[in-house]
């Protein structure tokens, strides 16, 4: 027998599953029906695991029963998929707690931001609500997310991501903690500067203070110099300390506005070694609001320790034509090696094919939370 004689019985093979394929989707279709009748959930874990021992019992060597369970999962995580379909599509997925709003109400917002005059959030934060937003400024971002819970402010500016160091992680261990939401975001071109009193050398330098994410946009730069450096929670911290001491050998990373705002002088200018090094804040609020023409949701969920199981929640974006554009993952406290994964992806709370994808994550998914749509 030739290969195209074999090919042919392939062929002939394949379009036989299609048409099974096709007869059981349409039986999964019914079995919809009856649960969307009777209120029952779609996945039923017992039931799914029953049935890949039973198939795969049926095959006569290791490889393939192996192959065999792996296809009816894909098969069995298919028909969730169109009973989720048909759940959204006859209002069975329930409202989102989300409300749409046509523009934030930034007129008289009062906003936090982590730091002092002079931080780089205070910059995103301007850029964001103007020059003239009330606002104020707390030590941590830990206390920020705490302002706008408690209500005194009604809006945090939050730095989550740098082109060059990469996530901000207590950001994101901190949108899992807190009720607080996600409703805008805004990037920053940033440009360290070495600061120092005036009169002060880059011969004279001996320790360098910054943030630690601004020590490492920097490296390179610092590396070449035999400096102490020492990490602090804010560039403009480390500037007003600097120029509060006074003393000739100290210099700080942070902007050139900072180093105004304190009296300080430029020793270097560009010292982060990325010529497109921007950061991206975050305006988060504690209310479940997201704008109508929002275009990107973020969310974070827990998956079961098990083979296979990330890949099959993130099936649920490919099935409903969603384009994920980020996933990082935190380590779970109290579960060693266990992590938790955050995944930001296109789209609005308003859109039938994000219900369904979240519909389904929030049924398969462990503690699966929206964390906004902006």
């Amino acid at each position: 027998m030739d290969l195209l004689e074999l090919r042919g019985q392939i062929d002939a093979i394949d379009a036989r599953i299609v048409e099974l394929y096709e007869q059981r989707m349409n039986i999964c279709r019914q079995v919809a029906e009856y649960k969307i009748a009777t209120g029952k959930q779609v996945l039923d874990r017992q039931r799914e695991a029953e049935k890949l021992k039973k198939v795969g019992g049926l095959a006569h060597d290791e490889f393939i029963s192996r192959g065999v369970v792996e296809l009816f999962e894909q098969i069995m995580s298919m028909s969730r998929k169109l009973q989720y379909q048909l759940l959204t599509e006859q209002g069975g997925m329930g409202r989102l707690p989300f409300i749409g709003v046509d523009a934030l109400d930034v007129g008289r917002a009062r906003v936090v931001f982590q730091g002092a005059d002079g931080a780089y959030s205070q910059a995103a934060m301007n850029r964001y609500f103007g020059d003239s937003v009330d606002s104020f400024h707390v030590d941590t971002f830990r206390d920020a997310m705490i302002a706008i819970e408690e209500g005194r402010a009604d809006f945090a500016v939050l730095p989550i991501e740098n082109s060059t160091a990469g996530i901000v992680n207590e950001i994101y261990d901190l949108l899992q903690e807190y009720e607080n939401y996600i409703v805008g975001e805004q990037i920053l071109e940033i440009e360290h500067c070495l600061l120092g009193v005036p009169g002060a050398s880059l011969e004279g330098i001996r320790t360098v203070y910054s943030h630690p994410q601004s020590l490492m946009q920097s490296a390179k730069y610092l590396a070449e110099h035999d400096w102490q450096l020492v990490s602090m929670q804010n560039n403009a911290f480390a500037a007003r300390k600097v120029a509060e001491e006074g003393d000739a050998s100290q210099a700080a990373v942070a902007s050139e506005h900072a180093g105004g705002i304190y009296g300080l002088e430029v020793l270097r200018r560009k010292v982060n070694h990325s010529g497109t090094n921007s950061t991206r804040f975050i305006i988060v609020t504690n209310q479940k609001i997201f704008k109508k023409d929002a275009g990107k949701v973020s969310i974070c969920f827990e998956v079961p320790h098990e083979s296979g199981s990330l890949y099959h929640m993130l099936s649920h974006f490919i099935y409903n034509g969603l384009n994920m554009t980020k996933i990082e993952s935190r380590p779970i406290e109290g579960r060693n090696w266990e992590y938790r994964f955050f995944i930001d992806f296109e789209g609005n709370l308003a859109d039938s094919a994000v219900k369904n994808a979240l519909r389904g994550l929030r049924e398969e998914a462990q503690n699966m939370k929206i964390l906004g749509n902006y």
